[in-house]
């Protein structure tokens, strides 16, 4: 197969986990004969010191006209300590995923068996979390009506019901292909945007009779997170909502710097790592990139390359049985990894299987 990708490395650790994930995919179109071609783009702070704009339009165009974006982080802290900033880093994101028409994020939350101990919470409890969280990426208060002076600010939470209707059919129809249950996430004891919601979920329901649907005030479903993770298969909610509740989901796992994320529209689609740029790493080659390289899996896969997808997360649990890891979540006494030990490692095993 042939592919186009979109290459946009962004800020922080950024250039570092990308190098590793390119290396991946290169080694998997050398071992299964398809051809990726890269186009490399500017995103983020470093777009913004080169021309002034996180998301310029010669990006835009790279990823519009690409198959596939594979995308590492952006972020900086001279714009995180500076409330007055007008353009931030972050406004490429949303610019991205609004431009390529990307509504739907799709989160994987999972854990590693051999890591069950590095998880914030107990064994007994993550040891059989295995769900999706589907965020709705380009509605409600992140792209809503804003305004703010010395007294007062507002953001508006809109929502309509074509945006709502796409989002949960991605919803059900994740759910049909895994467990056939749906948890609707929403606040609609106190929101109307949230009622809609519930009222429109309940209207598609009879279409998918054999997906058991449950609904959860967001409150409710973010302690149900920490105390019954397992109880989750597919949950699906508003972007606010879903911003809060997949960073939650993904500290499950023991640490940000495992889980890849896919964001899909009617554009160009983006794989991701869920975790920031981490600026205070850059450079020191200790940044984790199996997220950068399960985010290549999950591309592989969107293009119904399965068995590449496999391979790659072979080798990633192979690495972590192993001990090939980066320093915050190796063993006691283990061997240090960095991240290019780590990709050259699991590079290697793709060759050699």
């Amino acid at each position: 197969m042939k592919l186009n990708i979109a290459v946009l490395s962004g800020d922080g650790i950024g250039p570092e986990i990308m190098k590793q994930g390119i290396a991946v995919m290169d080694a998997i179109a050398e071992k299964f004969g398809h051809e990726f071609t890269y186009y490399e783009a500017i995103c983020g702070a470093d777009a913004i010191d080169k021309v002034g704009d996180p998301f310029p339009e010669t990006t835009y165009q790279i990823c519009k006209d690409a198959d596939a974006v594979l995308f590492a982080a952006v972020g900086h802290p001279k714009f995180d300590n500076d409330p007055t900033a007008k353009i931030r880093p972050e406004q490429g994101l949303l610019a991205m995923r609004k431009k390529l028409g990307l509504y739907a994020n799709i989160r994987p939350i999972q854990t590693f068996r051999c890591l069950l101990h590095m998880s914030p919470l107990k064994e007994e409890l993550v040891r059989d979390a295995d769900f999706i969280c589907i965020r709705e990426l380009t509605g409600g208060m992140y792209f809503g009506d804003k305004y703010q002076d010395d007294d007062k600010a507002y953001d508006t939470n809109y929502y309509t019901r074509p945006e709502i209707e796409r989002i949960l059919k991605v919803g059900f129809d994740y759910a049909m292909k895994r467990k056939k249950h749906l948890t609707v996430v929403d606040k609609a004891n106190v929101l109307a945007s949230s009622r809609l919601w519930r009222q429109i979920a309940h209207e598609m329901e009879p279409m998918y009779p054999e997906v058991n649907v449950d609904y959860m005030f967001v409150d409710n479903a973010s302690m149900r997170m920490i105390v019954e993770p397992s109880f989750f298969d597919v949950m699906v909610t508003e972007n606010t909502f879903g911003d809060i509740l997949t960073d939650e989901g993904s500290c499950i796992s023991g640490s940000m710097g495992l889980l890849p994320s896919a964001s899909i529209g009617s554009g160009t689609p983006v794989f991701e790592p869920v975790h920031g740029s981490w600026p205070q790493a850059t450079g020191k080659n200790i940044a984790n990139p199996l997220a950068e390289i399960l985010s290549v899996a999950m591309l592989l896969e969107h293009f119904n390359m399965l068995e590449e997808g496999k391979l790659i997360r072979d080798a990633v649990d192979e690495s972590l049985e192993s001990n090939i890891r980066t320093p915050e979540i190796q063993i006691d006494g283990g061997t240090h990894y960095g991240t290019r030990e780590v990709g050259e490692w699991i590079v290697s095993y793709i060759k050699n299987k």
